[in-house]
Parts: structure tokens; sequence; C-alpha cells
């Protein structure tokens, strides 16, 4: 006797077990026809041994069509195993077996797909599988979003009559796959796109796609930074540079007064550049998002006292700055990067000022929110430069800033601060007509 196993399961019966069942059979039929032909003549032997073979037919026959019936019902009507004696129940038994092993199968094939598909959506990258003929057969939500695909109209279509981007097309077309391809998409959204692409199987490539529209946009800033950087300590450095060798090929002819004169303009650049870097590190301390440290409760009516004088020196006795404190409440927050914003909007608006200007500093509540207001009637600014203001190294007038000593980082350090303690900056301003800035705090951070 031998054993079947079919995936795993272990028929019951012997394959030899059909063959001596039909050989049983036929010996039977035999053994029967040849009795009646003993007793009643060869003829009648000879019909007796017909009928039966036909009998042994119709069963089989009904058989197999009960058998046929039952393998072409759906597998979700669940129709029951058909019944039969002897040899046809073990061959039903055995189909039924090797159905069950094939629909578990099929069930797992269907679950790992599945959970394939599932984890596919799930990650950060675009996936999409193409055809030899560039057609897509599937792609995952990010791979839709990215190229602006829609699954359900676009599956089946050639991905070069939907993404036609000539860079992509060229891509796909030469095959030189060993490097990734970068590439900008206009729809439905402007982005720059990473693409690999792996051939597998014999005819099919997946597509691997990653959005770097924001890396890139951090790269351009890296660089911009840099040259910003480079730019605005040139300067100083050059005239730095220029003065030191003014005095020393002239040491023996120049006078005491003209070095001191030379030797303080070097000395009010070194100053500036000490200004810029100390301005970069606590831009840089501010971007890197931790959240405000040592906060307390701060007394901003003493603090803006201390503002006052700071404005009162820049502006040496050339504006009439007033000072107006509707609210005694302290505010809960860091003293220092407060008086950062304080001073820096107080002291651009004694910069930004002609003399005999005024500058007005006022403290007080408004409904759910408390506002820090400078206000002058300075030289204004005009509307298209006022969403920039707060950009890195971003100034209006370039050589009237330089020349007043700010360093372009101050309104992107009082952005900073005010997002770190849930406050807002509202510009307005009017060429001509001067300027306001509000610092907005919500009141929640008032402490008494």
């Amino acid at each position: 006797m031998t054993e079947q196993t079919v995936d795993g399961v272990v028929a019951s019966r012997p394959i030899s077990y059909i063959r001596v069942a039909v050989l049983s059979v036929l010996l039977l039929v035999g053994a029967v026809a040849t009795l009646v032909g003993m007793f009643f003549g060869a003829v009648a032997g000879l019909a007796v041994f017909s009928v039966l073979l036909l009998a042994v037919g119709v069963y089989h026959v009904g058989n197999l069509f009960k058998l046929v019936r039952w393998l072409r019902t759906p597998v979700e009507d669940a129709a029951p195993l058909p019944r039969a004696l002897g040899l046809w129940d073990n061959v039903f038994a055995e189909v039924n077996r090797r159905a069950r092993s094939a629909s578990t199968k099929q069930e797992r094939l269907s679950a790992a797909l599945d959970r394939f598909r599932e984890a596919s959506q799930a990650m950060p990258h675009g996936l999409m599988f193409l055809s030899n003929t560039n057609t897509i057969e599937w792609v995952n939500r990010q791979g839709e979003q990215q190229f602006g695909l829609d699954r359900t109209r676009d599956q089946g279509a050639p991905v070069t009559n939907i993404v036609r981007q000539p860079d992509f097309v060229r891509y796909l077309k030469e095959g030189r796959y060993a490097e990734p391809l970068i590439f900008s998409v206009g729809r439905p959204i402007s982005r720059t796109l990473m693409v690999h692409i792996v051939p597998f199987s014999e005819d099919m490539r997946l597509v691997m796609s990653e959005d770097i529209t924001q890396v890139e946009r951090v790269e351009a800033m890296r660089r911009d930074f840099v040259a910003n950087v480079s730019h605005e300590m040139r300067t100083p450095l050059t005239v730095v540079t220029g003065f030191l060798e003014t005095v020393i090929d002239g040491l023996d002819d120049l006078g005491k007064d003209d070095i001191r004169h030379y030797l303080g303009l070097a000395f009010e650049q070194s100053g500036r550049m000490q200004r810029l870097i100390q301005d970069l590190l606590t831009l840089s301390a501010l971007e890197t998002g931790a959240p405000v440290q040592h906060e307390e409760p701060v007394d901003v009516v003493d603090l803006l006292g201390e503002v006052v004088q700071e404005a009162e020196a820049v502006s040496a006795g050339r504006h009439t700055i007033a000072l107006e404190c509707a609210t005694h409440a302290r505010l809960l927050g860091n003293a220092k990067e407060l008086y950062s914003v304080f001073a820096n909007l107080a002291i651009n608006a004694v910069r930004y000022t002609p003399a005999g200007g005024h500058i007005r500093i006022g403290w007080r509540q408004r409904g759910a929110v408390v506002d820090y207001v400078v206000e002058d009637d300075g030289i204004g600014i005009a509307p298209e430069h006022i969403p920039r203001l707060t950009e890195r190294f971003y100034r209006v007038d370039r050589g009237r800033s330089r020349e007043t000593g700010g360093t372009g980082l101050g309104l992107a350090i009082v952005k900073h601060v005010l997002s770190r303690h849930q406050g807002d900056l509202l510009i307005e301003s009017e060429p001509g007509h001067g300027s306001r800035f509000t610092a907005s705090f919500p009141a929640r951070r008032l402490v008494g």
C-alpha cells in the first residue's frame, strides 16, 4: 500500500484500492452472468451481463454528474458534499479534501496579499507596479498623490499618458535605472520627486517615489543662509581690514586724531559683527523648537522701563519716546526672550524714524489677548514688503539698515519668540505715515 499527501493532508485510502474495487465489480458482474448462463443458457447470461454493466455504467454516470454539479457550484453557496456508496464515496471525499486544501491555500494567499497592500498603503513612499508596456497595474495612495493619479480610473492605462514630464518619460524608456531620477511635477500641486525603478519578474517594474520637496526647500534655505551670512560678514570685515591697513601704512604720517578716528570706525564694524554673531546664535537656539525654559511671571512694566531706556540711548535725544501701560498684570514667560522681542521692536522704530519723530510704546489688555504695541510716525513700509519682514536677512532698504546697525535678524527672532509664547505679530504700515507693530499674547498667560 502507498500513501499520498495533498498539501499536507494524507489521503485516507491507497490508490490501489481503486483498482481492486474496479476489478471486484467486474468479477462480481462476470460471476453473476456466468451462473445465470449455466442455468438458463448463454443468451440469458449475456443479457444479464449487459444489463448489469449498463446498471453499473448508469450508476457511475449519475455520480459523475453529481460531482460535476457540485464542482460547478460557487464556493460562497457552500453546497453539501454528494453522498454515494463504495468507490464514489471515496472519490467525493478525496475531491472535497483537495478543494478544502486549495481553498485554505487561497485564503492564506489572499490574507498575505491584503497584508502587503495594507503595508504598502501605510508606507511614506509611493509604490507603483508597471507592466512591460508601462501600463499601471497597481499604485498605493502616496503614489496617487505624488503623480496625480486615480487608482480606479487610471489602472490599466499607460503611465506616460498621464505623467508626461519629459525627464520621467525619458528615464522610463532608456532603462538605465542605476541612479535615481529627481524631477518636478506640477499636478495636483507643485512638488519635487525622487524616483527609483526596480525591474522584477520577467516583464514588471516597481516605481518607488519619494517627495523631497521639503528637503529641496531646506537645502535652498541653507544655501541662501550661507550666502547671506557670508555677505553680511564680508562688508564689515572689508571695512575693518581697510582701516587697519590705512593705519599700518600711515603710522608714521597720521596724527593721533586720524588714527583714533580710523580705529574707532574699525571698532564700530567689529561691534556690528559681534551683534550679527549673537543674533545668529540666538536665532539658532530658537529654531531648534525646544520649549521655553525657565518660565516665570515677568513684570512687564519694569521690563518695558528698561526697554525705553535702551531705546532712548539709541535715539540719543533725537526722538520723543512715550510709554503707556494700561495693565500691570505680569506675563508668564521667559524674561530674557520677552526682552528681546520688546527691545527689537522698540529699537527698530528708533532706527527707521527720522529725527524729531514720535514713538509710542504701549502695554494693554484687549479681550482675550494682551498687546505690546510700538507705534511710530517714521518712513513706513510698502505693502509688498510686509509679508517678508520676518524672513532672515530680509531688508526693505539694505543700505539704510546697515547704516543704522541692523543685522537683518531682529524680526526673525521676534517671530520665533512669539511662537514659543503662543503669540502673534501684526504689522500695519503706510509709506510716509509710520508703522505699528503689535505683539499679541493670549490673556491666559497673564498672572495677577
